[in-house]
């Protein structure tokens, strides 16, 4: 899988989540389409797709067997430097901790990870 495939499972997964697990009626920037996000999203994406796999590779396959919310926090932190990364001074929701992120966005990251671990396949 090339970084831009990556990044491309990446934001599937995201807006899937965000579809499946948000309260109501998502901001339109949440379910941009693919062609639609922007340049440094789509690489952030892309970096921390390649983190995850990374992961999985490093550990011969056992990081699967990390609980779900284990997941959703590595994906939430890898998320954050890329947001360090990008902006020099990020939002606060941006880089949040994961207690301070909401129920959905926690869902949503594990979610991620899942999908990224099921294309990794």
């Amino acid at each position: 899988m090339s970084e831009i495939e990556g990044a491309r499972v990446f934001r599937e997964a995201w807006i899937a989540g965000v579809l499946r697990h948000f309260p109501g009626e998502p901001k339109p920037s949440y379910v941009t389409p693919w062609e639609d996000t922007p340049q440094w999203e789509r690489d952030a994406a892309g970096a921390v797709c390649e983190q995850v796999r990374q992961l999985l590779t490093v550990s011969g396959g056992h990081a699967a067997r990390l609980t779900r919310e284990q997941k959703g926090r590595f994906v939430a932190t890898c998320w954050t430097a890329q947001m360090y990364k990008h902006f020099e001074d990020p939002k606060p929701g941006y880089v949040a901790d994961w207690s301070g992120l909401p129920e959905w966005q926690r869902e949503t990251d594990s979610d991620i990870f899942e999908a990224i671990e099921e294309a990794a396949k």
